[in-house]
């Protein structure tokens, strides 16, 4: 690690977070996992995680892990990201996200990051979904959905691990129903309960619970 350049990852726990941040160890030292945690679950740029099991997940990469609560008001929500930057800019000299193609997301990051000295790295940038779900198949990387919020998808699909086989049904589903396979958008959430890195793999037990027709989600009830 000696003379690597430090980095901090803005992390959500789900599967483009951490693949990126599986990348990016390769080049740099990782210092910190970054969360913006929104009250309002309908931010425009960032997911609403379950904070327990981020801090879980943290753990099992034996990494720090920094949270801010923010209101999640559109552009609003920036200054809160700033904030927690201008927090740790001093230790570190990039910052890496997760991002495919959410320009909306990675010009407002990257503008923040310019301000205050630092360099955005964003190493998934372009990847098509196969490319995604392969590279985190092959990783042996275990993801499983916790939110669905399109057609073609039901809360059947909550919690289970993706593997080669439900890999290509989803590949049929959206298809069909015309949703993205990396879920880009918001039309799914994902969280990695293994990844090259952890300690071990994590447990969960969870309900499903529904708002509305094609809304689901899972609420987790203990972790282990």
């Amino acid at each position: 690690m000696k003379g690597k350049k430090k980095a901090a990852v803005l992390f959500t726990g789900g599967k483009d977070s951490c693949l990126a941040l599986y990348k990016v160890r390769e080049k740099y030292k990782v210092k910190f996992l970054l969360i913006i945690l929104p009250k309002n679950p309908d931010s425009y740029m960032f997911h609403k995680p379950n904070q327990e099991l981020l801090e879980k997940q943290a753990e099992m990469l034996g990494l720090p892990l920094i949270a801010k609560e923010s209101k999640g008001e559109k552009e609003k929500e920036l200054k809160d990201l700033e904030k927690l930057l201008e927090l740790i800019k001093s230790e570190i000299s990039i910052v890496v996200v997760g991002g495919i193609a959410s320009s909306y997301q990675g010009k407002r990051i990257e503008r923040i990051c310019k301000k205050l000295g630092l360099k955005f790295y964003a190493p998934l940038w372009d990847y098509s979904p196969d490319k995604i779900w392969n590279e985190l198949l092959r990783k042996k990387f275990k993801v499983i959905l916790t939110k669905i919020s399109c057609e073609g998808l039901g809360k059947e699909w909550l919690g289970k691990i993706i593997d080669k086989e439900k890999l290509e049904k989803l590949k049929e589903l959206s298809k069909k129903y015309k949703f993205r396979l990396d879920f880009e958008g918001g039309d799914a959430e994902t969280s990695v309960l293994y990844m090259p890195g952890f300690k071990k793999e994590i447990k969960i037990k969870y309900n499903v619970e529904s708002e509305g027709r094609y809304t689901h989600f899972l609420k987790v009830n203990k972790i282990g």
